[in-house]
């Protein structure tokens, strides 16, 4: 099966993971959104940054049964592994970054589709009497102080009051009422934030789409940023490459924008210029929801607001959401990181780096290993140079480790064998202090360390775990004699 090409929606991509053993667990017990889903999803497979005991590459899972939502279900930890994605993007595992970034240069631009769509079997609207978000949408919270129910797996798609250009984007929304969501636009860093504040210039609404529920093609090339995708520069063409086709969408029913016309569910809204909401005006907790780091996210008081005009869905909608920590966000951001780090790194240095991966324990954004080829003595210092490359193709970064060819950049063991015998902390660390790198990183605050100016900057640190190029052959590992083991396992 080629499933670039024939996984084009979520319900598809469950599919292939109900024919391969291992890959889903579904349930019709009875779970809470409230904290429950998640507390379960925890030990069954989220793995990422969260807090240990978690189970590492484990199962994707269905909940059938949702307490308050009658007929639909809940998938979660669709992405929460590394072979899962690589699996539905007809790859191997070590090839994602590759594929990604191969698809983000040769993007196929999304298409308008006209007609019933099926995001819009169902139809429900805000001028209805007994419309309300909460039970419309079997959105989950995280933890017992979470500000709300989340959704965690929107994409949010708008388009610039300027320019007329599109684009496409995840970010944490909180259902705040029954016709009411806030969602966080770190300001300067996302695309849709750039729309939201020109329209507020301008004293417009400005119309946004929130596709739940979709093909993960869709999801994990959502999640580009700048420089590789800048303003104007519509991510869905890179999930049309990915998968050989153009994006579906369809035009919403109230206002004046499209959706991805093969989801779940669609959330059709205007965020309203002006309005700054608390995010946890309803729970008082202080706490957004946990953030890809491991921490609580602290509540922001300077959330924008969306006044939802309506919500469609397919019959017997499946809800999808992630744990904030989770292996889900490492793959989603992870994935693109690693494209970005290795397209620009070949543009300047071409075939110096043979892979890149964004490390889980950074939740995809803040380490990147770097897997270096020296082939010639000039070739010393190269190394370096394509860290200071990865920094500049992915500003959120805040650490590369460079290792040799001979190094499994995906076997943290293996990384840090040639950290403990290839790398001395006096001679092979380099430091870039006063960069601006994360908010979300709790040591990039002043309180920390006097050297930090303001929040979000951090040392930016190369740690060179490669043998330098004139001491190569006192460093060959010790070579084993290659046989093929299965006349021993078999006979």
């Amino acid at each position: 099966m080629n499933h670039r090409t024939e996984i084009l929606d979520l319900r598809t991509a469950l599919a292939v993971l109900r024919e391969t053993p291992g890959q889903l667990i579904e349930t019709n017990v009875e779970v809470d959104p409230e904290a429950e889903l998640s507390g379960v999803y925890r030990y069954v497979g989220a793995g990422g940054t969260v807090m240990r005991p978690t189970q590492v590459d484990g199962p994707a899972m269905i909940f059938h049964n949702v307490k308050g939502h009658p007929g639909a279900s809940v998938a979660i930890g669709v992405l929460a592994s590394r072979a899962r994605v690589a699996s539905l993007f007809g790859c191997k595992k070590e090839e994602l970054g590759h594929l990604v970034q191969s698809c983000a240069a040769h993007p196929i631009e999304p298409v308008v589709v006209e007609g019933k769509a099926p995001c819009q079997e169902v139809v429900h609207l805000a001028t209805d009497p007994d419309f309300d978000l909460y039970r419309l949408v079997p959105a989950p919270t995280n933890t017992p102080v979470d500000a709300g129910p989340y959704i965690t797996l929107g994409m949010c798609y708008a388009t610039h009051p300027d320019t007329g250009l599109s684009d496409v984007t995840i970010h944490r929304m909180c259902i705040q009422g029954k016709d009411e969501l806030s969602i966080f636009l770190q300001p300067g860093s996302r695309h849709i934030g750039a729309m939201a504040e020109r329209a507020t210039e301008l004293g417009q609404t400005l119309p946004i789409s929130i596709s739940i529920g979709v093909d993960p093609a869709i999801e994990v090339t959502s999640c580009f940023e700048p420089p590789t995708t800048p303003l104007g520069f519509n991510e869905l063409s890179i999930a049309g490459a990915l998968r050989e086709r153009p994006v579906e969408l369809c035009p919403c029913l109230t206002i004046k924008e499209n959706a991805i016309a093969n989801a779940e569910y669609v959330i059709e809204g205007e965020i309203i210029p002006g309005v700054k909401v608390v995010e946890d005006q309803n729970s008082h907790t202080g706490f957004a929801m946990p953030e890809f780091p491991g921490y609580n996210g602290h509540a922001s008081s300077e959330c924008w607001l969306i006044k939802v005009k309506a919500v469609t869905h397919r019959v017997n909608p499946i809800m999808q959401t992630c744990i904030g920590p989770s292996e889900e966000h490492v793959n989603m951001a992870g994935i693109p990181t690693e494209a970005s780090i290795l397209g620009m790194i070949d543009k300047a240095l071409p075939g110096k780096v043979l892979n890149c991966y964004a490390h889980r324990s950074g939740g995809g954004k803040y380490m990147a290993v770097l897997q270096c080829r020296k082939t010639v003595h000039t070739d010393e210092g190269k190394q370096r140079q394509a860290a200071l490359l990865a920094f500049s193709a992915f500003p959120e970064l805040k650490h590369v480790i460079l290792v040799d060819e001979d190094v499994d950049i995906f076997d943290t063991n293996d990384v840090l064998w040639a950290m403990n015998t290839r790398f001395q902390g006096d001679a092979d660390i380099v430091t870039i202090p006063g960069v601006r790198c994360h908010p979300l990183d709790p040591s990039s605050s002043p309180a920390y360390t006097g050297s930090i100016r303001d929040v979000g900057v951090s040392c930016k640190t190369i740690f060179d775990c490669t043998v330098p190029f004139d001491l190569k052959d006192n460093f060959h590992r010790a070579p084993f004699l290659e046989v093929d083991p299965e006349k021993w396992l078999h006979g």
